[in-house]
């Protein structure tokens, strides 16, 4: 009996990190895909997303988070183009005042105003993530 190979979508976790004074914290990518991004990534083997939002969250921005929700999942075979994965989107801030530093796959930090996103330059499928993150923010208020 031959056993069939499956090919399933990797587990990933996206982190909208929303800073004390309401900017949102992005990371220009040091490797490919180039651009601006959420900090995020891939779960390790035996982690919880949870635990795998706050520790992507200190690897990229050097900052220890406080997960506040959940925003959703998102599993477009297309969000990442280097393979099919599937993210749970965090909404978290920062735990202290500590000011935020790249680094793991990150160049540079950006603290962007909701209306100063650099929409055009953003990775994967982050524009449609913050763009439902911020929809659903200002329909709550």
């Amino acid at each position: 009996m031959t056993r069939a190979k499956y090919r399933n979508p990797v587990p990933t976790v996206d982190v909208i990190l929303e800073m004390h004074d309401g900017r949102i914290l992005l990371i220009d990518r040091k490797n490919p895909p180039l651009g601006w991004a959420l900090p995020g990534g891939f779960i390790d083997h035996g982690e919880s997303c949870e635990a795998a939002a706050v520790r992507e969250a200190a690897e990229e921005t050097g900052l220890d988070v406080i997960l506040t929700h959940q925003l959703g999942t998102y599993s477009d075979p297309s969000r990442d183009p280097r393979q099919h994965t599937i993210t749970t989107v965090f909404i978290a801030q920062p735990a202290d005042e500590t000011v935020p530093r790249a680094g793991d796959d990150a160049a540079a930090i950006g603290l962007f105003a909701p209306h100063d996103i650099p929409w055009d330059a953003l990775c994967f499928d982050h524009e449609r993530i913050l763009r439902d993150h911020l929809h659903r923010s200002t329909s709550c208020r």
